[in-house]
């Protein structure tokens, strides 16, 4: 899977438990540290918890892709899942705010969403 095709599955593993103001910001002109840093909020810390293990199961899972590291604690507020080309950072909103990586990288274009596939009937 391509790190573009990443990022937007890690947005949509997120959106499936909820999490709020989702962003995908693409750094690959910008850092060399990573492709596409995906962005997203956290009520409190059970809705983190439980976006980091969707994200983290579900991509190991049905699509063979461990996390190469994780790092923060929900009890810190933030938790980093590391996929070398994709680094996913879920926040609970005062620490996102407080950080401010949007602000930080505001040169990085953002990824738009994927459309939603319309059901026939």
């Amino acid at each position: 899977m391509d790190s573009r095709k990443l990022a937007q599955r890690c947005r949509e593993l997120a959106d499936d438990r909820k999490a709020e103001d989702i962003v995908v910001l693409d750094v690959r002109k910008l850092s060399s540290v990573t492709d596409f840093f995906v962005i997203a909020s956290a009520l409190s810390d059970p809705h983190l918890r439980a976006i980091v293990e969707e994200v983290e199961v579900r991509l190991k899972q049905d699509d063979g892709i461990p996390a190469a590291a994780v790092d923060g604690t929900t009890a810190a507020g933030w938790v980093v899942l590391d996929y070398f080309d994709v680094m996913v950072h879920v926040m609970r909103r005062d620490i996102r705010e407080r950080y401010d990586l949007e602000g930080l990288w505001n040169d990085a274009p953002r990824v738009r969403a994927k459309a939603a596939r319309k059901r026939v009937s």
